[in-house]
Protein backbone atom coordinates (compact mmCIF):
# COMPACT_ATOMS: atom_id res chain seq x y z
CA UNK A 1 0.00 0.00 0.00
CA UNK A 2 0.94 3.32 -1.08
CA UNK A 3 1.94 5.18 2.57
CA UNK A 4 3.44 8.71 2.87
CA UNK A 5 2.82 11.23 5.31
CA UNK A 6 0.09 14.29 4.68
CA UNK A 7 1.33 16.59 2.30
CA UNK A 8 2.19 20.14 2.69
CA UNK A 9 -1.54 21.16 1.53
CA UNK A 10 -3.47 18.69 3.76
CA UNK A 11 -1.29 19.70 7.04
CA UNK A 12 -2.04 23.61 5.87
CA UNK A 13 -5.76 22.70 5.88
CA UNK A 14 -6.81 24.50 9.26
CA UNK A 15 -4.26 27.14 8.12
CA UNK A 16 -6.48 27.85 4.92
CA UNK A 17 -9.46 27.33 6.78
CA UNK A 18 -8.38 30.24 9.48
CA UNK A 19 -7.57 32.35 6.18
CA UNK A 20 -11.15 31.68 4.89
CA UNK A 21 -13.10 32.18 8.01
CA UNK A 22 -11.25 35.68 8.46
CA UNK A 23 -12.22 36.64 4.89
CA UNK A 24 -16.07 35.60 5.79
CA UNK A 25 -15.70 37.40 8.66
CA UNK A 26 -14.42 40.86 7.24
CA UNK A 27 -16.97 40.19 4.64
CA UNK A 28 -20.25 40.07 7.17
CA UNK A 29 -18.28 43.22 8.36
CA UNK A 30 -18.43 44.91 4.88
CA UNK A 31 -22.10 44.10 4.74
CA UNK A 32 -22.84 45.41 8.17
CA UNK A 33 -21.22 48.61 7.31
CA UNK A 34 -23.19 49.29 3.75
CA UNK A 35 -26.09 48.71 6.15
CA UNK A 36 -25.43 51.33 8.45
CA UNK A 37 -24.61 53.54 5.73
CA UNK A 38 -20.49 53.19 5.73
CA UNK A 39 -19.35 55.14 2.76
CA UNK A 40 -16.05 53.24 2.64
CA UNK A 41 -15.02 52.69 -0.69
CA UNK A 42 -15.64 48.47 -1.57
CA UNK A 43 -12.32 48.30 -3.61
CA UNK A 44 -10.44 49.48 -0.69
CA UNK A 45 -11.78 47.35 1.89
CA UNK A 46 -10.83 44.46 -0.83
CA UNK A 47 -7.42 45.31 -1.05
CA UNK A 48 -7.18 45.57 2.96
CA UNK A 49 -8.61 42.15 3.10
CA UNK A 50 -5.95 40.83 0.80
CA UNK A 51 -3.51 42.57 2.01
CA UNK A 52 -4.17 41.14 5.76
CA UNK A 53 -4.58 37.44 3.98
CA UNK A 54 -1.44 37.85 2.40
CA UNK A 55 0.52 39.23 5.74
CA UNK A 56 -0.82 35.51 7.32
CA UNK A 57 0.52 33.57 4.67
CA UNK A 58 3.66 35.49 4.69
CA UNK A 59 4.00 34.42 8.49
CA UNK A 60 3.07 30.69 8.32
CA UNK A 61 6.11 30.66 5.76
CA UNK A 62 8.79 32.38 7.07
CA UNK A 63 10.19 31.10 10.57
CA UNK A 64 8.01 31.13 13.86
CA UNK A 65 10.35 33.52 15.24
CA UNK A 66 8.88 36.64 17.05
CA UNK A 67 10.39 39.96 15.20
CA UNK A 68 11.17 42.46 17.98
CA UNK A 69 14.70 44.34 16.42
CA UNK A 70 17.14 44.73 14.39
CA UNK A 71 18.63 41.28 15.02
CA UNK A 72 15.58 39.63 14.40
CA UNK A 73 15.00 41.54 11.26
CA UNK A 74 18.27 40.28 9.91
CA UNK A 75 17.77 36.94 11.38
CA UNK A 76 14.50 36.46 8.57
CA UNK A 77 16.44 38.63 6.03
CA UNK A 78 19.02 35.90 6.75
CA UNK A 79 17.17 32.83 5.58
CA UNK A 80 15.42 34.88 2.01
CA UNK A 81 18.79 36.05 1.07
CA UNK A 82 20.47 32.35 1.76
CA UNK A 83 16.73 30.75 0.20
CA UNK A 84 16.54 28.44 2.91
CA UNK A 85 13.84 26.22 2.64
CA UNK A 86 12.30 26.09 5.93
CA UNK A 87 9.03 23.81 4.55
CA UNK A 88 9.60 20.84 1.84
CA UNK A 89 7.87 18.08 0.53
CA UNK A 90 10.81 15.59 1.05
CA UNK A 91 13.70 15.96 2.98
CA UNK A 92 16.56 13.40 2.16
CA UNK A 93 19.20 13.30 5.20
CA UNK A 94 22.79 12.51 3.39
CA UNK A 95 23.69 13.86 0.38
CA UNK A 96 26.47 10.54 -0.87
CA UNK A 97 25.95 8.68 -3.85
CA UNK A 98 22.33 7.35 -2.39
CA UNK A 99 21.13 10.19 -1.08
CA UNK A 100 21.76 12.41 -4.48
CA UNK A 101 20.22 9.71 -6.63
CA UNK A 102 17.17 10.08 -5.13
CA UNK A 103 17.57 13.67 -5.30
CA UNK A 104 18.50 13.33 -8.64
CA UNK A 105 15.36 10.60 -9.54
CA UNK A 106 12.93 12.59 -7.65
CA UNK A 107 13.28 16.28 -9.63
CA UNK A 108 13.98 14.49 -12.88
CA UNK A 109 10.07 12.53 -12.60
CA UNK A 110 9.14 15.69 -10.94
CA UNK A 111 10.48 18.72 -11.87
CA UNK A 112 8.27 21.19 -10.32
CA UNK A 113 5.83 19.38 -8.43
CA UNK A 114 8.12 18.61 -5.49
CA UNK A 115 10.56 20.79 -3.57
CA UNK A 116 13.11 18.26 -2.18
CA UNK A 117 16.10 19.21 0.25
CA UNK A 118 19.23 17.64 0.71
CA UNK A 119 20.82 17.71 3.82
CA UNK A 120 24.79 16.93 3.89
CA UNK A 121 27.12 17.71 6.63
CA UNK A 122 30.14 17.50 5.00
CA UNK A 123 30.18 19.02 1.47
CA UNK A 124 33.77 18.13 0.84
CA UNK A 125 32.94 14.30 1.02
CA UNK A 126 36.22 13.75 2.31
CA UNK A 127 35.25 11.17 4.76
CA UNK A 128 31.82 10.01 2.67
CA UNK A 129 31.79 6.33 1.94
CA UNK A 130 31.06 7.05 -1.66
CA UNK A 131 34.09 9.03 -2.18
CA UNK A 132 36.50 6.26 -0.29
CA UNK A 133 35.12 3.36 -1.95
CA UNK A 134 37.10 1.75 -4.96
CA UNK A 135 34.01 1.99 -6.87
CA UNK A 136 33.48 -1.71 -8.52
CA UNK A 137 30.73 -2.61 -10.35
CA UNK A 138 29.84 -6.66 -10.64
CA UNK A 139 26.73 -8.66 -11.57
CA UNK A 140 28.04 -11.42 -9.37
CA UNK A 141 25.68 -12.05 -6.30
CA UNK A 142 23.66 -14.67 -5.33
CA UNK A 143 20.46 -12.72 -4.76
CA UNK A 144 17.85 -11.54 -7.62
CA UNK A 145 18.03 -7.92 -6.52
CA UNK A 146 21.40 -7.35 -6.30
CA UNK A 147 22.26 -8.71 -9.78
CA UNK A 148 19.19 -6.57 -11.25
CA UNK A 149 20.33 -3.51 -9.25
CA UNK A 150 23.97 -4.04 -10.53
CA UNK A 151 22.45 -4.45 -14.16
CA UNK A 152 20.44 -1.46 -13.81
CA UNK A 153 23.48 0.49 -12.98
CA UNK A 154 25.65 -0.81 -15.91
CA UNK A 155 23.16 0.13 -17.97
CA UNK A 156 22.76 3.92 -16.50
CA UNK A 157 27.12 4.23 -16.76
CA UNK A 158 26.73 3.54 -20.38
CA UNK A 159 24.39 6.19 -20.62
CA UNK A 160 25.77 8.31 -17.77
CA UNK A 161 26.69 11.45 -20.51
CA UNK A 162 22.92 12.02 -21.83
CA UNK A 163 21.19 11.51 -17.89
CA UNK A 164 23.83 13.64 -16.41
CA UNK A 165 25.47 15.58 -18.74
CA UNK A 166 28.22 15.61 -21.48
CA UNK A 167 31.05 16.65 -18.65
CA UNK A 168 30.34 13.80 -16.27
CA UNK A 169 33.58 11.09 -17.04
CA UNK A 170 33.12 8.23 -15.12
CA UNK A 171 36.03 6.37 -16.53
CA UNK A 172 34.73 2.98 -16.85
CA UNK A 173 37.43 0.20 -16.95
CA UNK A 174 35.74 -2.82 -18.47
CA UNK A 175 37.79 -5.50 -17.55
CA UNK A 176 35.41 -7.58 -15.54
CA UNK A 177 35.30 -9.26 -11.92
CA UNK A 178 37.00 -12.64 -11.60
CA UNK A 179 35.43 -14.50 -8.50
CA UNK A 180 37.60 -18.01 -7.30
CA UNK A 181 36.37 -20.55 -5.42
CA UNK A 182 38.03 -23.80 -3.87
CA UNK A 183 36.13 -27.41 -3.96
CA UNK A 184 34.10 -26.51 -1.30
CA UNK A 185 32.86 -23.36 -3.27
CA UNK A 186 32.70 -24.20 -6.71
CA UNK A 187 28.76 -25.55 -6.63
CA UNK A 188 27.97 -22.29 -5.24
CA UNK A 189 29.71 -20.18 -7.74
CA UNK A 190 28.48 -22.21 -10.66
CA UNK A 191 25.24 -21.96 -9.08
CA UNK A 192 24.93 -18.20 -8.93
CA UNK A 193 26.75 -17.84 -12.70
CA UNK A 194 23.75 -19.76 -13.74
CA UNK A 195 21.12 -17.25 -12.55
CA UNK A 196 23.04 -13.95 -13.61
CA UNK A 197 23.11 -15.34 -17.11
CA UNK A 198 19.76 -15.82 -17.22
CA UNK A 199 19.05 -12.34 -16.07
CA UNK A 200 20.98 -10.90 -18.22
CA UNK A 201 24.73 -10.65 -16.90
CA UNK A 202 27.35 -12.13 -19.12
CA UNK A 203 30.31 -14.62 -17.57
CA UNK A 204 32.04 -17.75 -17.92
CA UNK A 205 32.75 -20.44 -15.54
CA UNK A 206 36.39 -21.42 -15.79
CA UNK A 207 38.36 -24.61 -14.79
CA UNK A 208 41.89 -24.57 -13.23
CA UNK A 209 43.93 -25.50 -16.52
CA UNK A 210 41.46 -22.59 -18.31
CA UNK A 211 42.14 -19.98 -15.56
CA UNK A 212 45.93 -20.90 -15.99
CA UNK A 213 46.21 -20.65 -19.28
CA UNK A 214 43.71 -17.49 -19.70
CA UNK A 215 45.64 -15.92 -16.64
CA UNK A 216 49.44 -17.23 -16.56
CA UNK A 217 50.42 -14.97 -13.35
CA UNK A 218 48.35 -16.91 -11.41
CA UNK A 219 49.24 -19.77 -8.76
CA UNK A 220 45.93 -22.03 -9.26
CA UNK A 221 46.78 -24.40 -6.51
CA UNK A 222 43.59 -24.97 -4.02
CA UNK A 223 41.42 -22.61 -6.77
CA UNK A 224 38.92 -25.41 -8.03
CA UNK A 225 36.95 -23.13 -10.89
CA UNK A 226 36.27 -19.05 -11.59
CA UNK A 227 33.80 -17.44 -12.84
CA UNK A 228 34.91 -14.67 -15.11
CA UNK A 229 32.83 -11.41 -16.26
CA UNK A 230 32.68 -10.66 -19.84
CA UNK A 231 30.34 -7.79 -20.13
CA UNK A 232 29.07 -4.89 -18.10
CA UNK A 233 31.77 -5.65 -15.08
CA UNK A 234 34.62 -3.69 -13.88
CA UNK A 235 35.59 -0.50 -12.25
CA UNK A 236 34.71 3.31 -12.18
CA UNK A 237 34.92 6.60 -10.40
CA UNK A 238 32.47 7.25 -7.35
CA UNK A 239 33.23 11.01 -7.30
CA UNK A 240 32.62 11.66 -10.81
CA UNK A 241 28.94 9.71 -10.19
CA UNK A 242 28.45 11.31 -7.07
CA UNK A 243 29.25 14.58 -8.75
CA UNK A 244 26.84 13.71 -12.11
CA UNK A 245 23.87 13.07 -9.59
CA UNK A 246 24.25 16.09 -7.58
CA UNK A 247 24.54 18.55 -10.06
CA UNK A 248 21.51 17.61 -12.65
CA UNK A 249 19.58 17.11 -8.96
CA UNK A 250 20.45 20.94 -8.30
CA UNK A 251 19.60 22.02 -11.85
CA UNK A 252 16.31 20.42 -11.91
CA UNK A 253 15.56 22.30 -8.76
CA UNK A 254 16.57 20.24 -5.47
CA UNK A 255 18.45 22.41 -2.16
CA UNK A 256 21.55 21.27 -0.75
CA UNK A 257 21.95 22.55 2.86
CA UNK A 258 25.66 22.20 4.02
CA UNK A 259 24.50 20.80 8.34
CA UNK A 260 23.98 18.33 10.42
CA UNK A 261 20.63 16.08 11.88
CA UNK A 262 20.55 16.83 15.50
CA UNK A 263 17.05 15.89 16.36
CA UNK A 264 13.20 15.48 14.92
CA UNK A 265 10.36 17.02 16.38
CA UNK A 266 7.22 15.06 16.27
CA UNK A 267 3.55 15.60 15.98
CA UNK A 268 0.68 13.65 17.30
CA UNK A 269 -1.51 11.37 15.23
CA UNK A 270 -4.67 10.42 16.72
CA UNK A 271 -6.46 6.82 15.81
CA UNK A 272 -3.61 5.64 13.76
CA UNK A 273 -4.70 1.96 12.21
CA UNK A 274 -2.15 -0.58 11.56
CA UNK A 275 -3.61 -3.35 10.07
CA UNK A 276 -6.78 -3.81 11.64
CA UNK A 277 -5.73 -2.55 14.87
CA UNK A 278 -6.63 0.72 16.39
CA UNK A 279 -2.61 2.34 18.19
CA UNK A 280 -5.02 5.35 19.54
CA UNK A 281 -2.50 8.32 19.75
CA UNK A 282 0.75 8.16 17.75
CA UNK A 283 3.41 10.23 17.04
CA UNK A 284 4.66 11.29 13.61
CA UNK A 285 7.30 12.94 12.37
CA UNK A 286 7.42 16.53 11.49
CA UNK A 287 10.65 18.74 11.36
CA UNK A 288 14.25 17.82 11.56
CA UNK A 289 16.26 19.97 13.35
CA UNK A 290 19.59 20.98 11.94
CA UNK A 291 22.62 22.73 12.89
CA UNK A 292 24.38 24.55 9.78
CA UNK A 293 28.32 25.18 9.91
CA UNK A 294 28.25 28.51 11.98
CA UNK A 295 26.49 26.58 14.96
CA UNK A 296 23.12 28.38 14.59
CA UNK A 297 20.31 25.45 15.13
CA UNK A 298 17.36 25.72 12.53
CA UNK A 299 14.55 23.76 11.90
CA UNK A 300 13.21 21.84 8.30
CA UNK A 301 9.46 20.91 8.55
CA UNK A 302 8.99 18.17 5.42
CA UNK A 303 6.60 15.68 4.27
CA UNK A 304 8.34 12.85 4.14
CA UNK A 305 12.29 12.35 5.14
CA UNK A 306 14.83 9.58 3.70
CA UNK A 307 17.47 8.67 5.80
CA UNK A 308 19.82 7.93 3.17
CA UNK A 309 23.10 9.01 5.56
CA UNK A 310 25.02 5.70 4.61
CA UNK A 311 27.22 4.69 7.97
CA UNK A 312 25.44 7.54 10.17
CA UNK A 313 22.40 6.30 9.54
CA UNK A 314 21.81 4.14 12.23
CA UNK A 315 22.70 7.03 14.31
CA UNK A 316 19.90 9.25 12.73
CA UNK A 317 17.31 6.91 13.16
CA UNK A 318 17.72 6.69 16.46
CA UNK A 319 16.93 10.44 16.82
CA UNK A 320 13.61 9.56 14.98
CA UNK A 321 13.11 6.90 18.33
CA UNK A 322 13.95 3.86 15.96
CA UNK A 323 15.42 1.75 18.14
CA UNK A 324 14.40 3.45 21.57
CA UNK A 325 10.65 3.41 21.32
CA UNK A 326 7.96 0.84 21.81
CA UNK A 327 6.20 -1.74 19.38
CA UNK A 328 8.04 -1.76 16.11
CA UNK A 329 10.18 1.19 16.97
CA UNK A 330 11.85 -0.90 19.46
CA UNK A 331 13.97 -2.55 16.49
CA UNK A 332 16.78 0.04 15.62
CA UNK A 333 18.01 -0.08 12.21
CA UNK A 334 20.83 -2.32 12.24
CA UNK A 335 23.19 -0.15 10.57
CA UNK A 336 26.95 0.77 11.84
CA UNK A 337 29.78 2.30 10.10
CA UNK A 338 32.94 -0.50 9.21
CA UNK A 339 36.08 0.71 8.68
CA UNK A 340 38.14 -0.79 5.91
CA UNK A 341 41.34 -0.13 4.23
CA UNK A 342 42.06 -0.20 0.69
CA UNK A 343 46.04 -0.51 -0.16
CA UNK A 344 47.82 1.08 -3.27
CA UNK A 345 51.03 -1.13 -4.11
CA UNK A 346 53.09 -1.77 -6.86
CA UNK A 347 55.20 -4.98 -8.16
CA UNK A 348 58.55 -4.86 -8.56
CA UNK A 349 59.92 -3.88 -12.08
CA UNK A 350 56.25 -4.09 -13.05
CA UNK A 351 56.23 -7.70 -13.42
CA UNK A 352 52.60 -8.23 -11.83
CA UNK A 353 49.41 -9.23 -13.96
CA UNK A 354 48.41 -6.89 -16.79
CA UNK A 355 46.51 -4.02 -17.77
CA UNK A 356 43.50 -6.08 -19.05
CA UNK A 357 43.42 -8.40 -15.71
CA UNK A 358 40.18 -8.24 -13.71
CA UNK A 359 39.11 -7.05 -10.48
CA UNK A 360 40.18 -10.37 -8.85
CA UNK A 361 39.01 -12.13 -5.45
CA UNK A 362 40.83 -15.22 -4.39
CA UNK A 363 38.55 -17.67 -1.57
CA UNK A 364 39.90 -15.85 1.20
CA UNK A 365 37.97 -12.76 0.15
CA UNK A 366 41.25 -10.87 -0.27
CA UNK A 367 41.00 -8.74 -3.71
CA UNK A 368 42.66 -6.44 -6.32
CA UNK A 369 43.30 -4.55 -9.47
CA UNK A 370 45.22 -2.61 -11.54
CA UNK A 371 44.99 0.87 -10.93
CA UNK A 372 45.81 3.00 -13.98
CA UNK A 373 48.77 2.47 -15.87
CA UNK A 374 51.58 2.92 -13.98
CA UNK A 375 51.89 -0.46 -12.96
CA UNK A 376 50.21 0.08 -9.32
CA UNK A 377 47.47 -1.85 -7.65
CA UNK A 378 45.01 -1.86 -5.33
CA UNK A 379 43.88 -4.16 -2.73
CA UNK A 380 42.44 -5.01 0.60
CA UNK A 381 40.75 -7.58 2.27
CA UNK A 382 37.42 -7.49 4.97
CA UNK A 383 38.67 -8.11 8.69
CA UNK A 384 37.69 -11.04 10.70
CA UNK A 385 34.73 -9.97 13.33
CA UNK A 386 37.23 -10.56 16.08
CA UNK A 387 39.70 -8.05 14.10
CA UNK A 388 37.36 -5.11 13.04
CA UNK A 389 39.70 -2.00 13.84
CA UNK A 390 38.08 1.14 15.44
CA UNK A 391 35.95 3.43 13.86
CA UNK A 392 36.14 6.46 15.77
CA UNK A 393 39.14 7.58 12.85
CA UNK A 394 40.12 7.32 9.07
CA UNK A 395 43.77 6.10 10.24
CA UNK A 396 45.34 3.18 8.46
CA UNK A 397 46.94 -0.12 9.84
CA UNK A 398 49.64 -1.00 7.73
CA UNK A 399 50.58 -3.78 9.86
CA UNK A 400 46.79 -5.25 8.46
CA UNK A 401 48.32 -5.13 5.23
CA UNK A 402 51.64 -7.22 6.15
CA UNK A 403 50.09 -9.71 8.18
CA UNK A 404 46.40 -10.27 6.41
CA UNK A 405 46.72 -8.95 2.97
CA UNK A 406 50.25 -9.22 1.47
CA UNK A 407 50.40 -13.36 2.19
CA UNK A 408 47.05 -14.02 0.27
CA UNK A 409 48.10 -11.73 -2.74
CA UNK A 410 51.55 -13.65 -2.86
CA UNK A 411 49.90 -16.91 -2.39
CA UNK A 412 47.86 -16.12 -5.49
CA UNK A 413 50.21 -14.04 -7.33
CA UNK A 414 53.92 -15.16 -7.34
CA UNK A 415 55.00 -11.95 -9.31
CA UNK A 416 53.46 -10.59 -5.86
CA UNK A 417 56.23 -11.78 -3.90
CA UNK A 418 57.86 -8.26 -4.13
CA UNK A 419 55.90 -5.77 -4.04
CA UNK A 420 55.70 -2.19 -1.68
CA UNK A 421 52.64 -0.20 -0.35
CA UNK A 422 53.04 3.19 -1.78
CA UNK A 423 49.75 4.78 -0.52
CA UNK A 424 46.66 3.63 1.69
CA UNK A 425 43.13 4.91 2.66
CA UNK A 426 40.57 3.99 5.15
CA UNK A 427 36.77 4.27 4.78
CA UNK A 428 33.36 3.72 6.24
CA UNK A 429 31.34 0.85 4.96
CA UNK A 430 27.56 0.96 5.92
CA UNK A 431 27.35 -1.87 7.59
CA UNK A 432 23.97 -3.82 7.64
CA UNK A 433 24.92 -6.03 11.21
CA UNK A 434 21.38 -8.09 10.52
CA UNK A 435 22.60 -9.60 6.67
CA UNK A 436 24.70 -7.45 5.01
CA UNK A 437 22.51 -5.74 2.53
CA UNK A 438 20.58 -3.04 1.35
CA UNK A 439 17.65 -1.61 3.15
CA UNK A 440 15.29 0.03 0.96
CA UNK A 441 11.72 1.45 1.32
CA UNK A 442 9.25 2.78 4.28
CA UNK A 443 9.58 2.22 7.89
CA UNK A 444 6.33 0.30 8.85
CA UNK A 445 6.10 2.48 11.92
CA UNK A 446 6.11 5.97 10.46
CA UNK A 447 3.79 6.33 7.37
CA UNK A 448 6.11 9.83 6.35
CA UNK A 449 9.80 7.89 6.75
CA UNK A 450 11.89 5.95 4.17
CA UNK A 451 14.90 4.59 4.50
CA UNK A 452 17.66 3.56 1.96
CA UNK A 453 20.96 2.35 3.38
CA UNK A 454 22.84 -0.63 4.94
CA UNK A 455 24.16 -1.93 1.19
CA UNK A 456 27.59 -3.03 2.83
CA UNK A 457 30.47 -2.21 0.71
CA UNK A 458 28.58 -2.81 -2.53
CA UNK A 459 26.47 0.34 -2.66
CA UNK A 460 28.00 2.49 -5.02
CA UNK A 461 27.21 0.24 -8.29
CA UNK A 462 23.37 0.19 -6.65
CA UNK A 463 23.35 3.91 -6.57
CA UNK A 464 21.30 4.55 -9.92
CA UNK A 465 18.50 1.48 -9.24
CA UNK A 466 18.32 2.14 -5.37
CA UNK A 467 17.23 6.35 -6.26
CA UNK A 468 14.92 5.53 -8.81
CA UNK A 469 13.46 2.83 -6.73
CA UNK A 470 12.55 5.49 -3.86
CA UNK A 471 11.73 7.80 -6.15
CA UNK A 472 8.78 5.49 -7.35
CA UNK A 473 7.60 4.64 -3.80
CA UNK A 474 6.81 7.92 -3.68
CA UNK A 475 5.58 9.06 -6.76
CA UNK A 476 3.88 6.02 -8.04
CA UNK A 477 3.22 4.24 -4.90
CA UNK A 478 4.83 0.86 -5.96
CA UNK A 479 8.30 -0.45 -7.19
CA UNK A 480 7.80 -0.37 -10.91
CA UNK A 481 12.03 -0.58 -12.44
CA UNK A 482 12.81 -3.56 -9.56
CA UNK A 483 11.01 -5.22 -7.30
CA UNK A 484 12.84 -4.71 -3.54
CA UNK A 485 10.14 -5.49 -1.46
CA UNK A 486 12.13 -8.42 0.10
CA UNK A 487 15.00 -5.24 0.79
CA UNK A 488 12.45 -3.40 2.73
CA UNK A 489 12.43 -3.08 6.86
CA UNK A 490 9.70 -5.75 7.20
CA UNK A 491 12.01 -8.72 6.98
CA UNK A 492 14.11 -7.57 10.16
CA UNK A 493 11.09 -7.13 12.23
CA UNK A 494 10.11 -10.87 11.01
CA UNK A 495 13.70 -12.32 11.85
CA UNK A 496 14.28 -13.10 7.94
CA UNK A 497 17.36 -12.03 6.79
CA UNK A 498 18.94 -12.34 2.90
CA UNK A 499 22.08 -13.50 3.31
CA UNK A 500 24.76 -13.02 -0.36
CA UNK A 501 26.75 -16.03 -0.74
CA UNK A 502 29.68 -13.34 -2.48
CA UNK A 503 30.20 -10.74 0.05
CA UNK A 504 33.57 -8.78 -0.38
Amino acid sequence: MFRVGRTSFQRNVPHIRRLASDASNQDNHIKKSSVTGSTENPISRTFKILGNDMKRVKNFILPSKKVTGEEDVDYLERYRREDFQSHCDVLIIGGGGVGSSIAYWLKKRARKGLNVVVVEKDSTYQKASTCLSVGGLRQQFSIVENIQMSLYGAEFLRDVKQLLGSDVHVNFTPFGYLMLATEEGAEQLQENSKLQNVLGAKNEILTANRLKERFPWMNTDGIAIGCHGLEKEGWFDPWALLSGFKKRAIEYGAHYVNAEVVGFEFRKLPNVLVGNSSMGEHEGLDKVFIRMKDGETRTVKFSIVIIAAGAESGKVAKMARVGTGKGVLSVPLPVEPRKRYVYVFQCENDRGPGINTPLTIDPTGTYFRRDGLGGNYLGGKSPSPEEEPVTDNLEVDYSYFDSKVWPDLARLVPAFEAIKVKNAWAGFYEYNTFDENGIVGPHPSYNNLYIATGFSGHGIQQTPAVGRAISEMIIDGEFRTIDLTRFGFDRILVDQPLYEANIV
